[in-house]
């Protein structure tokens, strides 16, 4: 059985961490309010940049499937 003592440090460290984290994120997020409007104009002037994500996948699929792809049933050797 673990010492509550040792319980109660590490759950300490553990909250501590997460509020750090927490205050990370928060001042990330209020940089990224700062410049959102920039971001927002640059999207608003060119939309084909969100065009070609969205065809990405299915021009990848499209290509794979061109090349022949791998054979059901089979799949390439994986790294461990």
């Amino acid at each position: 059985m673990k010492d509550i003592f040792e319980v109660i440090r590490t759950k300490q460290a553990q909250q501590a961490k997460i509020a750090k984290e927490i205050e990370l994120l928060q001042e990330a997020a209020n940089k990224l309010r700062e410049v959102a409007h920039l971001m927002g104009d640059a999207a608003e002037d060119d939309g084909s940049v969100l065009g070609e994500v969205d065809e990405a996948p299915d021009a990848m699929a499209a290509k794979a499937s061109a090349q022949g792809g791998a054979k059901p049933g089979k799949s390439a050797p994986r790294w461990p």
